[in-house]
């Protein structure tokens, strides 16, 4: 059974580079949107384990979009790993408020983005 991360972000650069770090992961399957708004509609359909959420987006931002996949049943268990380029306790606190698991801060090493796959799929697996 081939696993789902779902990557949202609105910068198609973040999300390029994401996907390109990702895209040899054995075992995982990737799927991608441009905003929360898609996110929730992406998720619904492709049930991801693992999605990198950025927190700063248009139409639906990353704490909101958040919080309604944790509201949703068939989307609450995915593991959400929140990216932002805030570091400052008030925004994870929003985010964690709204059922983040993990935060990842921009600019990420991709190293780093191989090894949390890793570390989830084996929590997970």
């Amino acid at each position: 059974m081939t696993r789902t991360i779902l990557i949202v972000d609105d910068d198609p650069v973040i999300r390029k580079l994401i996907t390109t770090t990702l895209q040899d992961v054995a075992g995982y399957r990737l799927s991608e949107a441009g905003d929360g708004v898609e996110a929730l509609e992406t998720a619904v359909e492709e049930r991801p384990e693992i999605v990198f959420l950025d927190y700063d987006m248009p139409r639906l931002n990353g704490v909101e979009t958040c919080r309604r996949l944790r509201s949703d049943p068939v989307t609450a268990a995915a593991t959400i790993v929140m990216l932002t380029g805030m570091s400052d306790a008030p925004a994870q606190e929003r985010a964690a408020n709204a059922g983040a698991d993990l935060f990842l801060t921009k600019p990420f090493s991709p190293l780093r983005l191989l090894q949390l796959v890793d570390e989830l799929g084996a929590a997970s697996g």
